[in-house]
């Protein structure tokens, strides 16, 4: 198992911090153009919590970004991640131009943008081709669940067609990409079955990455109206690392793990409570991986 601290240690030869910053986007299943309300699992922030303000101008937002590591950075770089909503999103060019002033920022050495397969326009795709071959690019695409009926349950608003449309054509356009797969476990009436086909599913359609989270019951969410409804259960931890254990066996080798495990905001989190204990998490997974 190669895990994403290897891979960039392998490519900077140093420590890599990925700096959370917002470009400002929305997504078109929230603004009307799709649907409303967002997927009804992701929070007010577009799922990136941890973000910086929109407010404050790329170069503002890298430096708090380093700030927040800096008493344990020793020599590292970063990379700029464009985490919350749909960072593909919007005005072309006023993207880019916001992704190349992050790349302008000192000790920058890469980006990671978050972003919908559907949401991939040519001319971003165009620039991200163009930089990737001097410079590191991550794109990190959102699947969640290859099940249609979760897709929908979940508002995503795109099929999976759409997510091997943009996979290919990042591939063929620009193959020095990195592209990220995120699947959740623990979605609403998904079985075993269908977590290990996401899995197989983002394999089989050449992903270069996976972050595997458990699902999170955050506050404002209609996910939290349906779990206060007793609507569905959330995973135990222990049915969590089962699930994860035969995941890991799915995965090949040269696959990079990017995540095992996520944990939103304390003061929103509502449900499984067993993820904000982090000591505990992160203890159960360096067992299952040693094992």
């Amino acid at each position: 198992m190669i895990t994403a601290s290897q891979l960039y240690k392998s490519i900077f030869d140093c420590k890599i911090y990925k700096v959370s910053i917002s470009a400002g986007c929305t997504c078109p299943n929230r603004d009307g153009t799709k649907s409303t309300g967002g997927c009804i699992f992701c929070s007010e922030k577009g799922s990136g919590d941890f973000a910086t303000s929109a407010k404050l101008s790329i170069k503002e937002q890298v430096e708090s970004g380093k700030k927040l590591v800096q008493h344990k950075n020793k020599g590292g770089k970063y990379i700029a991640y464009f985490q919350n909503f749909t960072n593909t999103y919007g005005d072309g060019q006023k993207l880019i131009d916001k992704y190349q002033e992050a790349l302008e920022q000192p000790d920058v050495v890469g980006i990671s943008i978050a972003t919908r397969p559907d949401c991939l326009q040519p001319q971003i795709l165009q620039y991200l081709s163009k930089i990737s071959q001097s410079t590191f690019v991550q794109v990190e695409l959102g699947l969640q669940t290859s099940n249609p009926i979760t897709g929908q349950l979940i508002n995503r608003c795109y099929t999976n067609q759409d997510f091997i449309t943009a996979v290919e054509s990042i591939h063929q356009s620009a193959p020095n990409i990195h592209i990220v797969t995120h699947i959740i476990f623990g979605l609403p009436g998904e079985t075993q079955t269908n977590m290990l086909d996401s899995i197989k599913f983002a394999v089989e359609h050449q992903t270069n990455g996976i972050k595997i989270s458990c699902l999170h019951v955050l506050k404002n969410t209609k996910l939290a109206e349906m779990y206060n409804q007793g609507k569905f259960q959330v995973l135990e931890m222990n049915q969590y690392f089962d699930i994860l254990e035969k995941a890991l066996k799915l995965i090949p080798p040269q696959t990079i793990i990017h995540r095992l495990t996520g944990d939103g905001p304390k003061s929103q989190l509502i449900a499984p409570l067993w993820t904000a204990n982090k000591k505990l998490v992160l203890s159960e997974l360096n067992k299952l991986i040693k094992s």
